[in-house]
């Protein structure tokens, strides 16, 4: 938990948005710069409620163990913080801003009081995990001698080869479309996921040796193949 007393003390308060006038004239992302000593405030909100519905099956659909780093953010341990987000959120910077927040729905403090700021504290950690250079390529320190592939690029076929790809197995990552990244790179607007956030992760991957391909590109090289045997 936060401060013991921090949700009675402190109100909730959300990260505000760009203003609407800068927001007109560009696709930038709607957000604003993290500020770490609010976030310390509205991670003190955390309660110790017994039961963290939070992370629970009613709440977070990956299971982060959300009262854990929102204690560390009030305590201004951070990189601690992104190593417990990262246990088990491969991409803590696409659903920092993307996910609807179930999590804040199931807070307990929610009951009687507004919900703590789960997701602005969440893609804040991760934003400052890439600004103090603490997330690097982790490449696997053996290999299984298995090849896996993958169709679709998009955040499960990511998280899939991330996984897989740290277990020490080859892994191989087929992609329809001329960028990887799936719903990502083509569902989602600038304004919520800038996509040089998507390349930066894609190029993590790649160095920790998770191979891509695009299916069109092989499809016209069979083709290519084919022509030449048949001449």
């Amino acid at each position: 938990m936060g401060k013991p007393t921090g949700f009675k003390e402190f109100k909730r308060k959300t990260e505000p948005y760009r203003d609407a006038m800068e927001r007109l004239v560009d696709y930038k992302e709607i957000y604003t710069d993290h500020h770490e000593e609010h976030l310390a405030t509205q991670g003190a909100r955390c309660m110790d409620c017994g039961v963290p519905f939070c992370q629970s099956a009613d709440g977070c659909p990956v299971y982060n163990l959300i009262p854990e780093w929102n204690d560390l953010v009030y305590n201004k341990r951070w990189k601690e913080a992104l190593d417990r987000l990262h246990k088990t959120n491969n991409f803590p910077e696409f659903t920092g801003r993307v996910c609807p927040a179930p999590c804040e729905g199931a807070c307990v403090l929610g009951i009687h009081e507004p919900a703590v700021t789960i997701k602005n504290i969440e893609c804040a950690i991760a934003d400052k995990g890439f600004e103090e250079g603490w997330v690097v390529a982790n490449p696997p320190h053996f290999r299984s001698g298995k090849t896996i592939a993958i169709v679709g690029s998009g955040p499960a076929g990511l998280a899939a080869a991330a996984q897989l790809n740290h277990s020490g197995h080859e892994v191989i990552v087929y992609e329809r479309d001329d960028r990887v990244g799936g719903l990502l790179m083509y569902g989602i607007p600038n304004m919520k996921l800038d996509k040089t956030i998507v390349d930066r992760r894609v190029n993590i991957l790649k160095e920790e040796g998770i191979n891509f391909e695009s299916i069109p590109t092989l499809v016209a090289v069979v083709k290519t193949e084919s022509l030449s045997n048949n001449s």
